[in-house]
């Protein structure tokens, strides 16, 4: 891209590079889904087989071309990216000009090249923004804080999902799995070993189908949310130990029963229900449904020396592809 003389220095003295690039990952929820939104805590997983790459460069605008943002979406993800994805990120563009002060005339052109699978509860409009707010720190060159990412990224997360609870934006960039409750999050310590697989089952999820789906259980049964919300905390709280205290068993057996939480609800769908057993009568530690439901996919936690045979019998239950996320990993980072 030629960038013209006149506009090579925008505003406040910043000098802006040919071309941006920014990264972010996947997620998955390993227990709390749902809850969270109601106070109850939730464990993230960040996923880094699964990144978003996004480039970004900027030209003077035309009469000819009187859009401030151009949206292009690559990649094996590209295709059910909605719509309503890139209204949030042309909302995050927008809100990234105000607070960095970049000129309302200058044009911009953002390629996403995405490997995460929309509408499968991984955290894929999530990831694609926060790629976004730092490839057009980079072109801008501009300091993004942690805070400032967060809040952008919320920007374009509630175009797309309504009130988003925070825990994509969060996780999204994370490097080690989270505890997310009412707005903060803190680094989990791993003590055990194994991994986590996610299965995807190949249907989109209808999380706001499954948000309302909940709500008018809710609604009919007094008594049903608080029920609800207590099971949820008691589980992800003994799951955060167990990871913790390297129980891997007790971990497993926690989700496990969270799936059958979530099962009761009406959130989960014939074929996840076929994977879990799947996992289970693989040897796998345990297995739920990850994500808002509904459809998506499902996560398995399994001793490393079970790892493969739970992802095959897994794609023999009808997963299109899978994903092994190792706990070593975690475990080992220089945090």
């Amino acid at each position: 891209m030629t960038l013209p003389t006149s506009a090579e220095e925008t505003s406040e003295g910043h000098r802006a590079r040919t071309v941006g690039v920014g990264r972010a990952h996947a997620k998955a929820i390993v227990l709390g889904e749902h809850a969270v939104v109601y106070g109850a805590p939730a464990i993230a997983l960040p996923v880094p087989q699964l990144s978003v790459t996004a480039t970004a460069g900027w030209s003077a605008n035309s009469p000819d071309d009187p859009g401030d943002v151009s949206l292009t979406m690559t990649g094996s993800a590209s295709r059910p990216v909605a719509t309503q994805a890139s209204d949030g990120l042309r909302r995050l563009t927008a809100e990234f000009r105000a607070i960095m002060g970049v000129a309302d005339d200058l044009h911009l052109d953002v390629v996403l090249d995405s490997a995460i699978p929309a509408g499968r509860g991984l955290g894929s409009s999530a990831a694609c923004s926060r790629a976004v707010v730092f490839a057009l720190a980079d072109l801008f060159d501009r300091e993004v804080t942690p805070s400032m990412a967060f809040d952008l990224v919320q920007t374009a997360e509630n175009v797309v999902h309504g009130r988003a609870s925070g825990v994509d934006a969060l996780t999204v960039g994370a490097s080690a799995p989270l505890l997310f409750q009412a707005g903060e999050a803190q680094e989990l310590p791993i003590g055990c070993d194994g991994s986590f697989i996610i299965a995807d089952s190949g249907d989109v999820g209808r999380t706001k189908d499954a948000v309302e789906l909940l709500r008018e259980g809710f609604r009919r049964r007094p008594g049903a949310q608080e029920e609800f919300v207590r099971r949820a905390t008691e589980l992800t709280e003994d799951a955060r130990h167990a990871l913790a205290d390297g129980r891997p068993e007790e971990l497993g057996a926690r989700l496990t029963e969270y799936h059958e939480l979530l099962r009761e609800a009406g959130l989960s769908t014939d074929r996840i229900d076929a994977m879990v057993a799947a996992a289970l009568a693989a040897g796998s530690l345990g297995a739920k449904i990850t994500g808002g439901g509904m459809g998506g996919c499902m996560i398995a936690l399994a001793r490393t020396e079970q790892a493969d045979d739970v992802t095959r019998r897994l794609h023999e239950a009808g997963a299109v592809q899978t994903w092994v996320v190792p706990l070593k990993g975690f475990a080992d980072d220089e945090r």
